[in-house]
């Protein structure tokens, strides 16, 4: 099983990540919005404020991995068109420049949401 940490406070994060329980394979994903039940986050020691920032995945052998590397981790595991996307990123310097830009944006709709180091 394939564990999904998102911020299910983020409207675009909940809108993708819906779209990604509707045509996930059964028993493939466990789905944890980090707002609503922080504990299986905070359990793996890991910070809810890290967890708000990025997208977390623990794979099935409990790695744990963030950013773009979890979707490329949900990509792999879902139907049409999604599974080929992970190829994408053995194109020489997408993944750096991915990673770099994810990072951009992360940030950006962190403190966009208004969270800080006193709501974590």
């Amino acid at each position: 099983m394939i564990t999904v940490f998102y911020d299910g406070k983020c409207g675009l994060c909940r809108s993708e990540i819906e779209h990604y329980i509707k045509i996930a394979p059964i028993n493939t994903f466990a789905w944890v919005d980090i707002t609503i039940t922080p504990h299986l986050f905070l359990d793996r020691g890991y910070k809810i404020g890290d967890g708000l920032k990025a997208l977390h995945v623990e794979d099935a052998e409990k790695n744990m991995h963030k950013g773009v590397d979890a979707f490329v981790i949900i990509w792999r595991h879902l139907p049409r068109f999604w599974c080929f996307l992970p190829y994408i990123f053995k194109i020489p310097f997408a993944l750096p420049i991915s990673k770099k830009l994810y990072s951009l944006f992360a940030e950006w709709r962190f403190k966009k949401l208004g969270y800080n180091k006193c709501d974590i």
